[in-house]
């Protein structure tokens, strides 16, 4: 981090002052010694013209009155003893040197001295400062009109000599120096008190005001404590605009935190707790329970057929049920239970140090109280019933997940039982069904995790061995490993998941066609639903929208139906599928020969495909019964204008036997293993 990223504003406001205040120091120096020199040359310049005019008028005085050269020279003399510091020099022009004869050495001097002799020509005078303390000046003396009565050969104007005068400027530079330094000093001080207040101003009113906000801005940062507020007040309009504002943001981003956190642990709805809060409590319970050695209860509640008070009387009636039936709740429980709402109609309560029986008491109460309850609402009166399950720990469950589990299986009891009723786990056969429902939770969390798949088993041509289809088998994802559909199938449709997980194979299935297409245009994809999936009509008279909308031609897709989606309600099924094959998607009977009315679906049901049971094909090497079946299966299939899939061929000779049978198609391990695409 450099310098400048350290620098605070405190730190550069007292820079710029120092710095400004050195600056303007020196410009000073700089400017008064500039001012000095001109002001000192401007003096003496003055002082000499005055002393040489003095020196001149004395000399005129005298040569009008008719002196000798002698008495001139007795002049100079007399002024340069009368000024000591001064020395006084005479020069003649050639005017006057050709009148009254030549002075010894004079024009040898002249001649030495170019500046001199510029004077005695040009006619112009000259400061000369020798060095820091001496100055010369040279005075020119130009001929007046009363002057040519004596040189009558001269003219007016006319250079007839230089006085030459060098002096001291020492006292005259000390006297004006101490003038200009205490000018300088006055103002260096002035200057100085000026920026020390500008500093202190900015200081107190800038930078205290920005550190103290930045204090603020860091405990807020630092503790998470919104409630810091910016205090003091400001003389700058901005800063304490800016102030109030910040203030201002401060409090409306803790108002909204505390809303979020309220929202995040409260159901809006009815002001209870909701499911991300309640299993906090729970895993709390848990720990402190372990901690004592002591037992505590959960009751779930779910509502009776709530969806026909939503759909009878509209969401805002349902929504005043379940506000009324959380006060209800909340009358019959102590302070310390814990009540809440998981969701929809669903209800759960904690109920602290309690036992079954006693669990199983308030259950009992709430379950009273509920059905004896009449809710006045504005489309008139409402009763409500509700199926309650409770169970305990440790008895039931000894952590979160048990416990969940074993409240699921008990109310499932206690709807599938008639409803209306309080149920408990206690039978062996609730532990089997918490098994079940807790792979039901592997399942959702699956499905939430995005961890389901869609492998692809090749189905080839007999004859040529190429590939025409796929199909698409459902896969859980679980770290490193990969749970096959047989091994959840049973368990998705026992909790009602089969159709969710059908869904997502499908779309993925879907998704996976266009990585296919480019190597294999003709492909087709094989899905196989569950039963339950197929008896959702709608869900399935969507399917071709569903295809054309992923972008994959509905003549690439086949749905597989078994005995057990078209026994229930053949008639339905038959319409179905005639709708589906309208929209080009084709249609294959799979594990043809499993059951005895296998044969009149190919009566009844408009199919493409009949896939053979595998079980057939398993044997077929070693037992001639199995070749015989499906040796009629393919030719009966073949009248009908239908095409045969062969199942589970596993190995070489398997592969030759369904050749020389005719089957159509086949897959299995000896043609490739389920696999994603790439």
């Amino acid at each position: 981090m450099g310098f400048a990223a350290r620098l605070t504003l405190g730190k550069l406001l007292a820079l710029l002052a120092v710095l400004s205040l050195a600056a303007g120091m020196a410009i000073i120096f700089l400017v008064s010694a500039t001012v000095r020199d001109q002001a000192v040359n401007d003096l003496a310049r003055q002082e000499a013209q005055q002393t040489s005019m003095l020196v001149f008028q004395s000399l005129y005085s005298a040569m009008r009155k008719g002196w000798s050269r002698q008495e001139i020279t007795g002049i100079k003399e007399r002024l340069n003893e009368t000024f000591p510091d001064m020395k006084i020099n005479i020069y003649r022009g050639d005017v006057v040197a050709r009148k009254f004869g030549v002075v010894a050495g004079e024009h040898a001097a002249i001649e030495s001295d170019p500046v001199l002799k510029q004077a005695l020509v040009g006619g112009q005078d000259a400061l000369i400062l020798i060095n820091d303390n001496t100055a010369r000046y040279l005075y020119p003396v130009l001929a007046r009109q009363e002057c040519l009565s004596c040189h009558t050969q001269s003219r007016v104007g006319a250079v007839h000599g230089v006085i030459d005068i060098t002096y001291s400027i020492k006292n005259l530079k000390s006297s004006f120096g101490a003038v200009i330094n205490t000018i300088v000093g006055y103002a260096l001080i002035v200057m100085g008190v000026v920026f020390v207040l500008l500093y202190l101003l900015l200081h107190y009113l800038v930078v205290l005001p920005i550190a103290n906000m930045l204090g603020v801005m860091r405990n807020v940062t630092a503790n998470m404590d919104l409630s810091h507020r910016v205090g003091g007040s400001s003389w700058s309009l901005e800063l304490k605009q800016l102030t109030d504002y910040f203030n201002h943001l401060l409090k409306t981003i803790q108002e909204y935190s505390i809303r979020l956190e309220e929202l995040s642990v409260r159901d809006p709805l009815t002001g209870l707790y909701n499911r991300r809060k309640f299993q906090e409590f729970m895993q709390n319970e848990i720990t402190r329970a372990t901690r004592h050695d002591r037992g505590f209860s959960v009751i779930m509640i779910d509502l009776d057929d709530f969806k026909y008070i939503n759909d009878t009387f509209g969401h805002p009636i349902g929504d005043m049920v379940l506000q009324q039936v959380t006060i209800l709740f909340g009358v019959e429980l102590r302070r310390a239970d814990v009540l809440a709402r998981l969701g929809g109609d669903e209800f759960a309560i904690i109920l602290p140090e309690t036992e079954v029986a006693r669990g199983l008491q308030v259950a009992n109460k709430l379950h009273q109280s509920l059905a004896e309850k009449t809710f006045e609402l504005p489309v008139g009166k409402i009763r409500m019933t509700a199926s309650f399950s409770m169970v305990s720990y440790p008895e039931d469950g000894k952590t979160a997940e048990e416990i969940y589990s074993a409240m699921d299986v008990v109310l499932y009891k206690a709807k599938t039982s008639g409803k209306n009723q309080v149920m408990t786990a206690g039978a062996e056969e609730d532990h089997g069904m918490m098994a079940i429902f807790k792979q039901g939770d592997i399942l959702r969390r699956a499905v939430r995790e995005d961890r389901i798949e869609a492998f692809l088993q090749p189905i080839v041509n007999v004859q040529t061995g190429g590939v025409m289809a796929y199909e698409v088998l459902g896969r859980i994802r679980d770290g490193d490993s990969v749970v096959p559909a047989e091994e959840f199938a049973e368990v998705a449709e026992d909790l009602g998941l089969a159709q969710e997980l059908d869904r997502e194979v499908f779309r993925r299935g879907l998704a996976h066609y266009a990585l296919i297409v480019k190597s294999q245009p003709e492909i087709k994809l094989f899905f196989n639903l569950f039963p339950s999936s197929f008896k959702d009509i709608e869900w399935v008279r969507g399917i071709p929208e569903l295809v054309r909308s992923s972008g994959v031609p509905c003549e690439c897709v086949v749905l597989e139906i078994t005995e057990r989606e078209a026994l229930p309600n053949l008639t339905q099924v038959g319409l179905v599928i005639e709708e589906l094959r309208a929209n080009n998607i084709s249609v294959a009977l799979d594990d043809f020969g499993s059951g005895f009315s296998s044969f009149m679906y190919l009566k009844y049901l408009a199919i493409d495909y009949v896939k053979i049971e595998g079980s057939f094909i398993r044997q077929i090497v070693a037992d001639e019964r199995d070749r015989i079946m499906v040796e009629h299966i393919n030719s009966m299939a073949h009248q009908f204008g239908l095409k045969t899939v062969a199942e589970f061929v596993e190995d070489e000779v398997t592969a030759k036997i369904i050749a020389e049978i005719g089957v159509d198609y086949a897959q299995g391990y000896y043609y490739g293993h389920p696999a994603l695409p790439e």
